[in-house]
């Protein structure tokens, strides 16, 4: 039987690496901005990195994670 689809992505980290690679709008999602925002950050690199697949951009969501932390600990040494 195969394993259901999540649709909230933000649970599908919290749950474990998920079996995909994440598009524009999941990473959107998950941290509640706009899509454009997402396409900002990539532009200025200041986001989680991303990758091509052909035309397609994708997010590992290792990198994601690793993201995540890294901001996490440079607000807390700021503060």
């Amino acid at each position: 039987m195969a394993k259901p689809i999540d649709p909230d992505p933000r649970g599908t980290l919290r749950g474990g690496l998920p079996d995909r690679y994440l598009t524009p709008d999941d990473i959107a999602d998950m941290f509640g901005v706009p899509l454009e925002t997402v396409y900002q950050w990539r532009r200025k690199r200041t986001g989680p990195p991303g990758f091509r697949i052909g035309k397609h951009v994708r997010y590992d969501p290792a990198d994601v994670r690793a993201y995540v932390s890294q901001r996490k600990s440079a607000c807390q040494s700021a503060a």
